[in-house]
């Protein structure tokens, strides 16, 4: 028993020796590394006092200043007379400051205060300075990369995802007429169909937006150019329309985030002077979307040959295949994306230092070896980097279950997306994004509403002008008939048919009205805009035919039976004589863009940003007022591609605009995701 207790009291002497000299040691360097601070803290002030006033006013002669000499001996002053048993009293100057004069001898040492000690405020303010300090150098620092094969590079990268988004908001336009019947989409719902993409851009902006602050620009970008290439190409094979509405929605969710974060992205690696002109450059790349996705419409859908079936309950039409090949160009920007590194401007935004200085001497380096000077060397050595808060910690990472974990990491990322959002209604950038939503608002709405609105309105006029050569029969009585050619465009009302055969007969925009049939036989009948109201079949067969229920309006069915029934719409694009001519339309509307591309271009940095938003506006407002006067086709035709030539000026001008009133950290959440983007 004794020898265990001289053990473990030797060994708890032991421990305190041990700690006694670590506090010794401790206290010993801490008080050397204050001194020197302080004296050269004193020399500095003695140094700026000397300029001001006579030497020998303050000190006597023979006395001089000895920096050097006062850090030997305040350090040996401030240890002397002390042994390893001595305390260090609170209020006493042992080479740390007091409780007192804390603050004081924090700044005195030339170290900033800790941000223990710092309200939210005060941490934001530096925070500020830090980013204005820092986009003064990031400018310079960018002039001295230069502009060339880099900056070309990435422009062609994000070129094809802003065309592939692009294509997929044409895309909706192009296959409304084919889908709605194809897809047995009634008229109160084909709205859905038009608006769908819009609601998930709207969403998906605000969304992405705010992760492209979490994960950087090009990660941002390649997850929602992957989601808009999954679900569009998913949308070319589902049957249902439920289904393809969603599909459809999913894929806008995607575009939302595309549009805002390539802008930011190729405005963080451009120089001031060239920003103007080369975000102009990029947004032909939209225009060249809508010319794609025109000329793969003109060229597919009208072909009905391009498809297939499997039964009645599958059917794979030509529009179906034009979905698939609208998707290729953003599966292209995803591949060519994960070749390209991430912005440095995001990377010094969030404090990683040497990433981006890495990067920014890819970007030098890349560019002097294209011009024929590699042994130019990238002269930056250090980058301001803007002070980091910490916002947002999650709790129970060790001892929470793991859906716990899960819920709580989402709704913080979130809640900081939503932080990220409110920031751009604070002063004083508050106007500026009011302002702009209303622009964006009506900008949108002009133009993404003409683009879903004019296919259908070619096709009516070109229906009211058909419609004159309507046939219409009345009151007559048929019997004993056998029927085997196409019926198109009649009425027949009060008709009474007796034993009669309707074989392999094709209905286009046939109407009977009132009518009675008795006996009779619809055998491979397929029918298109065709409708029975109010009518009466008795004793009456119906055979491999595609009539759906909801083309018998009001009618009475008497002892009649339904053999073979096809599921679906049954659609016939040879017979669609509309088809082509919409396409063609819209070939042409997306194709006087490019005036109004190179315009704005070479004269964005000219007549100034505001200038030129302004007058495009006006101009296009006015030839939108025009397409209500339109009584024919060329009429139409011809204001659609003026007020898409005019108003393609206004949107590269707001996306300059945008971009350049914005921080790097609020820029994207307001580009094309302003609340009135969509």
């Amino acid at each position: 028993m004794e020898d265990s207790y001289k053990d473990r009291t030797s060994l708890m002497k032991g421990a305190k020796d041990i700690a006694r000299e670590v506090k010794k040691q401790t206290v010993k360097k801490v008080n050397q590394a204050v001194d020197r601070a302080q004296d050269e803290y004193t020399q500095r002030s003695y140094s700026r006092f000397q300029d001001e006033e006579d030497d020998d006013d303050y000190y006597p002669a023979g006395e001089t200043y000895d920096g050097e000499a006062n850090d030997d001996e305040g350090s040996s002053e401030a240890t002397e007379g002390h042994d390893e048993d001595d305390e260090i009293y609170e209020g006493e100057y042992q080479g740390i400051p007091s409780m007192n004069q804390a603050k004081d001898s924090i700044v005195s040492v030339g170290q900033p205060k800790g941000d223990a000690y710092k309200d939210r405020r005060e941490l934001e303010s530096e925070r500020r300075a830090d980013e204005e300090e820092l986009a003064q150098q990031y400018e310079l620092i960018i002039q001295e990369c230069g502009h060339g094969r880099f900056q070309w590079a990435l422009f062609f990268v994000l070129g094809m995802a802003l065309m592939a988004d692009g294509v997929e908001v044409f895309v909706v336009g192009f296959v409304l007429p084919s889908a709605e019947t194809d897809l047995c989409i009634p008229n109160s719902g084909s709205g859905w169909l038009g608006s769908i993409v819009y609601l998930g851009m709207m969403v998906g902006a605000f969304f992405w937006g705010g992760l492209a602050d979490k994960v950087g620009r090009k990660q941002s970008l390649l997850i929602c150019m992957s989601v808009n290439g999954f679900f569009a190409f998913l949308s070319s094979f589902v049957q249902g329309y439920g289904f393809f509405l969603f599909c459809r929605l999913l894929s806008g969710f995607g575009i939302g985030g595309a549009i805002p974060t390539v802008f930011s992205y190729f405005a963080e690696v451009l120089a001031r002077e060239k920003r103007g002109e080369h975000l102009s450059w990029l947004c032909m790349f939209w225009m060249i979307g809508g010319i794609y996705a025109s000329a793969m419409a003109w060229a597919i859908i009208p072909h009905y040959g391009w498809s297939f079936s499997m039964g009645s309950a599958y059917q794979f039409h030509s529009w179906r295949v034009f979905v698939i090949v609208c998707a290729l160009p953003c599966v292209s920007s995803v591949v060519a994306l994960t070749f390209m590194p991430e912005s440095p401007r995001f990377l010094l935004e969030v404090g990683k230092h040497d990433e981006a200085w890495m990067i920014l001497k890819l970007i030098h380096d890349t560019n002097m070896r294209a011009r024929g000077q590699p042994e130019k060397v990238f002269t930056v050595n250090k980058i301001k980097t803007p002070k980091q808060i910490d916002e947002l910690i999650e709790i129970e990472s060790d001892t929470g279950t793991w859906y716990r974990r899960c819920f709580v990491r989402i709704r913080t990322e979130l809640y900081g997306i939503w932080l990220t959002f409110m920031r751009c209604f604070n002063y004083p950038v508050r106007d500026n994004t009011i302002k702009l939503t209303v622009v964006w608002f009506t900008l949108s709405f002009g133009y993404y509403g003409l683009s879903v609105w004019f296919p259908d309105v070619i096709k009516h006029l070109q229906s009211d002008e058909y419609a004159l050569l309507t046939r219409n029969v009345q009151r007559d009585k048929y019997a004993n008939f056998s029927i085997n050619f196409t019926m198109e465009n009649q009425i027949h009302t009060g008709m009474e048919y007796d034993n009669g055969r309707f074989v392999g007969v094709k209905f286009k925009s046939v109407t009977f009205k009132d009518s009675i049939f008795k006996s009779c036989t619809f055998e491979d009948v397929t029918s298109l805009n065709t409708y029975f109201k109010n009518c009466t079949f008795i004793d009456t067969v119906f055979d491999n035919t595609d009539f759906e229920p909801y083309k018998f309006i009001d009618s009475e069915f008497k002892n009649c039976s339904f053999f073979h029934n096809k599921t679906g719409c049954q659609i016939t694009f040879d017979d669609d004589y509309s088809a082509y001519w919409i396409y063609f339309v819209n070939f042409l509307g997306t194709l006087a863009v490019l005036p109004g591309n190179i315009v704005s271009a070479l004269l964005m940095d000219r007549i100034g940003r505001l200038t030129m938003l302004g007058g495009s506006m006006v101009l296009s407002g006015i030839s939108c007022f025009f397409l209500w006067f339109g009584t024919s086709e060329s009429m139409m035709i011809g204001m659609l591609c003026l007020y898409n030539g005019l108003t393609i000026s206004a949107w590269n001008s707001l996306d300059v605009v945008t971009v350049e009133l914005y921080p790097t950290d609020r820029r994207h959440r307001v580009l094309p995701c302003c609340p009135g983007w969509s």
